[in-house]
């Protein structure tokens, strides 16, 4: 299937007129400021249903609720989106404000691809598959690592921090532990935990010989050459510790922000948690010395194969975690904001691949393929919602099975590569950040239009 940037251009038509009127009414974005970027990628571990995430509210609603079922969430709930043929779901209305302001997009029927498909070459042409479709680990892969059809050994955010000038304290950070994303060829990520702060292992006050033989290795006097290398690399972890302690420890006026809005109560879900250290870390980016900063944040629990929904449709596990993930990703907003810094980052949404559109009989949903996304930041086109929306027949032309498996029609280079380009990665990088970036930027493919 052959794309033109033509075609894409009526992607965005196609979320209808009102979408359109709303375009005509927005404001423009402001530009950044100076020449500082952060991209926040934040991981939906399991399978997010994005097809509860974003819902058509035009005519294609009906045959949305027919074909999800026992999933299919009640139009009168959601939560508009002005100016839109979309609504999220309804516990994500925090995020209504900011769609409000002009700083949220969304991004629709991505996934991994390893070149253009329909469903005629998805069924004739196997070689021209992402391996392994539907396995956590292999789509996890793909999303992380951008070789749809080989082994990832290093991920897209490693890559782009190889190419980045090095600091002390590395400009790419993980607050979701070691994922293959932050692994890069010649550099390496700070991991620091969403809670606590760093520390040596086996370090203890008072066990002052335990504590000497520890602080040996980080001097390696007079051990030799390979000692010494070793040793450089243990002090220099320290003195990262040290930094980072400092920064999570201190106090800070962003955490005001990071509170439930109905509520006032302080939000302590674990990806809300994570998205405060990393606004801390941004507030402290002139004392780290980074001009980019690169972020990986994960929220885990969304393979929901029952009790997705409960009986209200609206509420259960999937809920709940759209509700912490909408309140964490508008608090990180406004405390960026309050910094001056919403249009110079970007946060946006991956997964390991979308969800059956078929509810089961257990009120839950299946392994897929394509879903959609969120994309956060003041420097967006304002209001807009990217790509085509996949027909809802089940086994129909965009459904590689009889439960709604969607073919993606956005590849992730074409999602991801927009925002590696907005943070700054060179032309000449791209191909390095992105194995298959020379698929993409070929027959009228390119970057989403995501920025102002």
């Amino acid at each position: 299937m052959k794309l033109t940037r033509r075609d894409f251009a009526t992607f965005i038509a196609g979320t209808g007129a009102a979408a359109a009127l709303g375009q005509l009414a927005r404001t423009a974005s402001a530009a950044p400021n100076g020449s500082y970027r952060a991209m926040v990628g934040v991981f939906l571990f399991g399978g997010n249903d994005g097809w509860n995430m974003v819902v058509p509210t035009d005519s294609r609603y009906a045959g949305y609720a027919s074909s999800r079922g026992t999933v299919a969430l009640a139009q009168n709930k959601l939560t508009a989106l002005d100016g839109s043929a979309f609504a999220l779901h309804p516990a994500m209305s925090a995020l209504n404000s900011v769609w409000a302001e002009g700083a949220l997009n969304v991004v629709l029927n991505t996934g991994t691809l390893y070149a253009p498909l329909n469903k005629s070459l998805y069924q004739s042409r196997s070689d021209l598959r992402p391996t392994n479709l539907q396995s956590h680990s292999d789509e996890q892969a793909h999303w992380q690592g951008l070789r749809a059809r080989s082994d990832n050994f290093d991920g897209f955010m490693g890559r782009i921090a190889d190419r980045a000038a090095q600091t002390a304290t590395p400009a790419l950070i993980s607050l979701g532990g070691s994922n293959l994303a932050v692994i890069g060829q010649r550099s390496s990520p700070l991991i620091l935990p969403s809670t606590g702060t760093l520390s040596r292992t086996g370090y203890s006050a008072g066990i002052s010989a335990k504590n000497s033989a520890i602080d040996a290795f980080a001097s390696a006097a007079g051990m030799g050459t390979i000692a010494d290398v070793t040793a450089k690399q243990i002090t220099s972890a320290y003195t990262q510790a040290t930094t980072a302690n400092s920064i999570l420890t201190a106090t800070s006026s962003v955490d005001a922000f990071f509170v439930n809005p109905t509520t006032g109560a302080t939000l302590t879900s674990d990806v809300a948690r994570q998205l405060l250290r990393v606004a801390r870390l941004i507030e402290a980016r002139s004392t780290l010395g980074h001009d980019r900063q690169t972020f990986f944040v994960t929220q885990g629990g969304y393979d929901n194969h029952s009790t997705q929904v409960n009986t209200d449709t609206s509420t259960g596990t999937h809920a709940n975690l759209l509700g912490e993930l909408a309140m964490a990703l508008a608090a990180f907003y406004k405390a960026m904001k309050s910094m001056g810094m919403a249009e110079n980052v970007t946060a946006f949404t991956m997964s390991d691949f979308g969800r059956t559109f078929r509810g089961n009989a257990q009120m839950g949903t299946d392994h897929a393929w394509g879903s959609n996304h969120l994309v956060v930041s003041g420097n967006l086109r304002p209001k807009l919602a990217h790509g085509i929306y996949p027909s809802t027949v089940l086994g129909g032309a965009d459904d590689v099975s009889s439960e709604g498996r969607f073919i993606p029609t956005i590849a992730q280079e074409e999602y991801l590569g927009a925002i590696a380009k907005w943070h700054g990665v060179a032309d000449g990088d791209l191909g390095y950040v992105l194995p298959n970036w020379s698929t993409w930027t070929a027959n009228g493919r390119g970057p989403l239009g995501l920025f102002a």
